[in-house]
């Protein structure tokens, strides 16, 4: 069964219910398959006109999958993903950063890309998906970085410790398990290192200011909130509608997940 088809298997059953659609969440969550349903297929119509591969911004020029593990894979392909980062990736690429702990890597955006973009540091990707470790690791061979890529599975809290001489830039998006592992009183050595984390009090209220709590004593924090998407669009796209423009670039978030950018202030 193709996805089409089972969205509209999904909807046929969701509109079977007695009443339909009564609740103003039930109609949210219609509306949001909906609208995955479409953002998939620009993504597809995207490939079909410029192949997999990423468009614009720090990682332009990146062979990427077809599809995403989690998330959306079509603001991925045109670069506008996460666009709020790039200042900051762009200058943590300048730093002498000799390592990447990027936990919760999904198919490797940012391993993959990191790697590509410091060819004298070497990325540890972590992920529980067993799907996404697979992913990641077909990604770093696409790109010609697969030894520098060193896939693993489950990172706890002392697990920073083994990076304690390494000059690291660790990156975090673990859908609020970002409480249970950013602890530095498990592990000192995150003083000495830059971080950059998606908060998801969507998932866990108050991780995002717990955080802030944590590493204020040893960090500058800059946090970071979602904006809108400024960058051009591929040429398929800007005769298109408002909507599909809109759900080119939308990265399927329930709300906000603010991003902290925290840098050690020794």
């Amino acid at each position: 069964m193709t996805y089409v088809e089972q969205v509209v298997q999904w909807l046929r059953r969701r509109l079977d219910r007695d009443p339909p659609l009564a609740d103003p969440r039930q109609l949210n969550e219609v509306l949001r398959v909906l609208a995955i349903w479409r953002s998939r297929a620009i993504g597809e119509a995207y490939v079909r006109h410029h192949g997999a591969k990423i468009m614009q911004g720090p990682f332009a020029g990146m062979d990427y999958l077809a599809t995403a593990t989690e998330g959306a894979i079509t603001a991925r392909l045109i670069g506008t993903y996460e666009s709020e980062l790039h200042p900051h990736i762009d200058a943590f690429v300048k730093q002498d950063i000799d390592c990447v702990i990027d936990v919760g890597c999904a198919e490797g955006y940012y391993a993959v890309g990191l790697a590509r973009l410091m060819p004298r540091a070497t990325v540890y990707a972590y992920d529980i998906q067993a799907k996404a470790r697979a992913a990641c690791a077909e990604m770093a061979a696409m790109n010609g970085v697969a030894d520098r890529v060193i896939i693993g599975e489950e990172f706890k809290p002392e697990g920073f410790e083994a990076f304690k001489d390494r000059r690291c830039l660790v990156m975090i998006d673990i859908e609020g398990a970002e409480d249970d592992l950013l602890r530095p009183d498990l592990s000192p050595s995150l003083a000495q290192m830059p971080l950059i984390v998606e908060t998801h009090d969507v998932y866990r209220p108050g991780v995002l200011d717990r955080l802030i709590e944590r590493f204020s004593p040893t960090h500058d924090i800059v946090r970071l909130d979602p904006q809108p998407k400024t960058l051009p669009l591929p040429g398929f796209l800007k005769g298109a509608s408002h909507l599909d423009q809109l759900l080119a670039v939308w990265e399927f978030r329930l709300q906000a997940t603010p991003w902290l950018v925290m840098t050690p202030k020794a």
